[in-house]
């Protein structure tokens, strides 16, 4: 059986934390930003910490861990 491939938009998208949480970028952020309020701006800004649920599928089904 050949080797599982992780998907390359993930690897992209997506990075893990040294204790293995999944760290991504905030959406929203690209374009027509001014009719978008300075707190929604703010706090998108950065990185962010996936919650549980959601990185136990974007590590099984796109990154391949565990």
């Amino acid at each position: 059986m050949p080797k599982l491939k992780n998907k390359s938009s993930a690897k992209k998208r997506f990075r893990l934390t040294a204790t293995g949480q999944v760290r991504f970028n905030s959406a929203k952020l690209r374009h027509m930003l001014r009719r978008r309020s300075q707190k929604m701006k703010r706090t998108n800004r950065g990185t962010q910490i996936m919650s549980k649920a959601d990185s136990r599928i974007v590590k099984r089904n796109f990154l391949r861990i565990g």
